[in-house]
């Protein structure tokens, strides 16, 4: 940590998968679900497949993932990612579905495997609006038709197990990642393709470092392991890095958000 004091930092990113919100009380899909849900795999609901196959069963998990997220808070490791944006300019680059970085203050987070808050027909890709989600969680719900089409049907706004990410926020992402020089890869396990990847994209003197739990199967250019959960680890992060520029400042150097 102690190294990270001795520079500074102009162009950060944090990439955050889904242990970013687990302190909020949103399971990560090795964690699986429980109640209505737990007899049901998530990576079998999440599929072209399932969708075509039963509607009904995948737009009510949805539904209940979305209820769920809505009824969550951010957790102090979202707030200090606001914090770092505020007084760094640090961008967001998530594998995260949900829209806790939005509500702890994250402007143009960019979402690579869509948001749960995006919905859009299968048929014709109009965007819909939601009504709020039933309150108790029910296993089978028929999803909107679409009012631009009217044939479509509503799906969730997620990429999912077999589809292509959209090229759009790929290209942004490594626009972002590929011109960092710290790279905070926080609460993921490293494993999810395409979007994995793109952590290599940073440049060779970039500053890495990975924060969570588990050590991860990440970037093998990691500078920094730190194995403990967002919402402790990044407050202490955005601390040490404020404290730095704060000594900068007294110095006379140049900020890092201005430079």
């Amino acid at each position: 940590m102690s190294q990270l004091l001795n520079r500074r930092f102009s162009h950060i990113v944090v990439f955050s998968g889904a242990g970013m919100s687990a302190d909020s009380g949103i399971p990560t899909f090795r964690s699986g679900s429980n109640g209505l849900w737990g007899e049901f795999d998530p990576r079998q609901l999440a599929t072209p497949g399932a969708w075509a196959r039963d509607k009904e069963t995948v737009w009510g998990w949805y539904e209940w993932r979305r209820g769920h997220v809505m009824a969550a808070q951010p957790n102090p490791g979202h707030v200090a990612v606001a914090r770092l944006q505020r007084e760094f300019g640090a961008q967001v680059v998530t594998q995260n579905v949900d829209d806790l970085h939005e509500r702890a203050g994250v402007e143009g987070a960019l979402h690579l495997h869509g948001s749960l808050f995006a919905a859009r027909c299968d048929r014709c890709g109009a965007r819909a609006d939601l009504d709020d989600p039933p309150l108790e969680a029910q296993r089978r719900l028929t999803p909107p038709t679409c009012a631009a089409c009217g044939k479509g049907s509503i799906r969730p706004g997620v990429v999912w197990f077999g589809e292509q990410l959209d090229d759009e926020v790929v290209n942004a992402a490594t626009r972002r990642i590929a011109r960092c020089d710290l790279l905070l890869i926080v609460g993921t396990s490293g494993v999810v393709y395409p979007a994995a990847g793109l952590v290599g994209l940073s440049p060779k003197d970039a500053v890495i470092v990975e924060i969570n739990p588990q050590s991860g199967e990440v970037a093998a250019q990691v500078n920094h392991r730190w194995q403990t959960t967002a919402a402790l680890g990044l407050p202490i992060l955005a601390d040490r890095l404020a404290e730095a520029a704060s000594g900068d400042r007294q110095a006379g150097l140049r900020p890092s958000a201005d430079a």
